[in-house]
């Protein structure tokens, strides 16, 4: 695949991703509507990452690394902004953390999220299509 291929892939994949978070979000399943947050989030990073850096992404889900590891200037709002959209990946997922997170995963709370995600996903793809 061409670093284009491989991008478009990424793009695309976040495009439907954002049609289910939406999904989840309107039915309410605020839990797995910041999981799916958190999934575009990367999925746009590594596109940026094989715009700037290489097609070898990393196999990481850690947003702020792969950000700084793509080379994007990010201020340090933005920062703490993926450092808490990262810890959505863990918290949706195993069992230890879900109870308390599904009580922090208020309504205000995840459309509050949903919200940045979408502008940060709008910054992201004018950096991709620069």
């Amino acid at each position: 695949m061409t670093k284009d291929e491989i991008i478009n892939y990424w793009l695309k994949s976040a495009d439907t991703d954002l049609k289910a978070m939406n999904s989840l979000l309107k039915n309410r399943h605020y839990v797995w509507a910041l999981f799916l947050g958190h999934l575009i989030t990367e999925k746009l990073l590594k596109a940026v990452y094989v715009k700037n850096i290489g097609t070898d992404v990393p196999y990481i889900h850690n947003l702020v690394r792969i950000a700084e590891e793509s080379k994007l200037d990010l201020t340090e709002k933005q920062k703490d902004f993926l450092a808490e959209v990262t810890t959505f990946n863990i918290k949706a997922r195993y069992s230890d953390y879900k109870g308390r997170f599904r009580k922090k995963a208020t309504r205000k709370f995840t459309e509050c999220y949903i919200a940045e995600i979408k502008e940060f996903r709008k910054w992201l793809l004018k950096k991709i299509k620069k």
